[in-house]
């Protein structure tokens, strides 16, 4: 597919925020975002985030200084985030599933001046608060479950006192807008400072471009707004073509779901929704799994780690609605590589968006032929800044204009990408490459397999030999040897699994991602 795109870059004095308003500024009483509690149309979310960022400068907070926002999702989320950029600010949007340890980490890390959040999260910040030797001037806290100290202040009471700021703060497209801190799979999370424009570009480049995302869709998204993917998914995506956003602050279970797939939320239906394979393979096994008459949805995603190739299909036979499975980073801020609406290639993760060139390195630096596995290169306009304070991170991460992602990836003949596994995963065995994924993709064929992951552990002779841990769905049965014949019968006879360990539950991120070095250490122990 051709890469070749032209979209007009955003101005050199560019306002993330402003720009977003002022695209909606013909759409005033439509709804903007909706969650349990309420609605927020466009006309009050521009008032509100305007409200927000007088009130943030005029605690006297200066231009770049960061904010921490440690909220859950619903209607205040967006009015912090979009209120700090406006103001001319640099929200800090973090995991609210973290540790008090991790939290004053991040305080001290990025050295916020205010943190917004939500009552619920209060007292794990006040804990972190504790631990860390970092003062904040300001809390202010959304939905508060408790009474405010003299210090806290309530954010619909902080937001109301203020008149609207009366333009945004004169930031350039190449100034920092707002940091997510990194999944890591190992040591502290890395600060990834995005621009002005990052959203822009992803915005037009996918949201727009690739999706077709449309003024009358109503989008959801599983993945929080604090992840890269929630934040385009339920923010800067929908607000660039003037859509609804359904928010959710619990889990998204698929209960949790289902519920607002089919009853939606204040009239709101959705019809794209935005998930990940494990979410989906959850869905797929759920009882309560609704018919296709019971939803409105037009258009799924899919992120965070590949999706399976039965996967995806056996959610169109229910549905007949493809799931759109492509793969982005924090580093990225959305997806670079994707399939296309009406074209998917299940088993693969589709073509370049258009806008980002792709490169496969092997392990000298030179190109990889096709069919063979290289490292996943990325060049785009949506590339973070830097990683904040982590010279070497950076300077290992972000070459000459290229990304270097951190995984390995095959290119077919038609110009599709096929996932290899994160580089650190990859197994020789045999003196030959072997991907986990592909073992995994291949065991949840398997009728009665929910969920796998396949490490590489040593044998008798210090070889590396691959293992996998395979989770059951709900009464189903299957014995070690069905498996390892099950695999050995689809996939080279090299790459079977010569372990096989059933678990209850995999070792997982907040964005479902498998966490195989959990696994890897806990070889190590036994």
């Amino acid at each position: 597919m051709d890469t070749e795109i032209s979209v007009a870059a955003p101005p050199e004095r560019f306002n993330v925020a402003a720009h977003l308003l002022t695209l909606n500024a013909g759409r005033g009483s439509k709804a903007a975002f909706v969650d349990d509690s309420g609605l927020l149309t466009y006309a009050a979310l521009e008032a509100r985030v305007r409200r927000v960022a007088a009130g943030l400068r005029g605690l006297g907070l200066r231009r770049e200084e960061r904010v921490l926002l440690l909220m859950q999702d619903g209607i205040d989320w967006p009015v912090a985030f979009l209120g700090a950029i406006y103001g001319g600010l640099v929200p800090v949007a973090v995991n609210t599933l973290l540790t008090a340890d991790d939290y004053a980490y991040m305080l001290e890390h990025s050295r916020a001046q205010a943190v917004l959040v939500s009552g619920a999260l209060l007292p794990a910040l006040n804990a972190a608060l504790v631990k860390s030797d970092h003062e904040v001037q300001k809390v202010i806290v959304s939905h508060p479950v408790a009474p405010l100290h003299p210090a806290e202040i309530d954010f619909e009471a902080f937001t109301s006192a203020h008149s609207p700021l009366e333009k945004p703060a004169p930031t350039g497209r190449d100034d920092p807008a707002f940091w997510l801190y990194s999944s890591g799979s190992t040591g502290r999370p890395k600060g990834t400072v995005h621009s002005h424009a990052n959203p822009y570009w992803t915005a037009e480049l996918y949201g727009r471009r690739v999706l077709g995302l449309r003024e009358d869709d109503v989008c959801f998204s599983a993945a929080k707004l604090f992840f890269a993917y929630g934040l385009g998914n339920g923010l800067s995506f929908p607000m660039s073509v003037g859509a609804t956003v359904l928010l959710m602050g619990e889990r998204p279970t698929p209960e949790a779901t289902f519920r607002r797939w089919k009853g939606g939320v204040h009239g709101f239906q959705p019809t794209v929704f935005f998930g990940a394979p494990t979410g989906f393979a959850g869905m797929l096994a759920s009882p309560a799994l609704p018919a296709p008459g019971e939803v409105r949805l037009r258009l799924c995603s899919s992120a965070g780690e590949a999706l399976p190739a039965e996967l995806g299909q056996r959610f169109k036979a229910h549905f007949g609605v493809d799931i759109v499975d492509g793969i982005g980073s924090t580093e990225m801020l959305h997806i670079f590589i994707s399939n296309r609406p009406g074209d998917c290639r299940y088993g693969t993760t589709g073509w370049p968006v258009p806008g980002y060139e792709i490169q496969l390195r092997g392990d000298d630096g030179g190109p990889v032929p096709d069919g063979e596995p290289g490292d996943l290169y990325i060049h785009g306009p949506s590339a973070a800044m830097m990683y904040w304070g982590n010279a070497a991170k950076t300077r290992e991460t972000f070459q000459g204009g290229w990304t270097k992602s951190g995984d390995k990836y095959i290119r077919n003949a038609d110009g599709t990408y096929t996932y290899g596994g994160r580089s650190d995963d990859m197994l020789k065995v045999s003196g030959i490459y072997v991907s986990p994924f592909e073992v995994e993709a291949t065991l949840v064929q398997h009728p009665a397999v929910l969920e796998a992951a396949v490490i590489g552990v040593p044998d008798a002779e210090g070889l590396t030999k691959t293992k996998a841990f395979v989770v059951l769905k709900a009464g189903g049965q299957a014995t070690d040897a069905e498996l390892k014949a099950f695999v050995k019968d689809k996939l080279a006879p090299y790459k079977y699994p010569r372990q096989i360990e059933f678990v209850a539950e995999l070792p997982k991120t907040a964005t479902g991602k498998i966490q195989r070095f959990k696994l890897r250490e806990r070889e190590a122990r036994a």
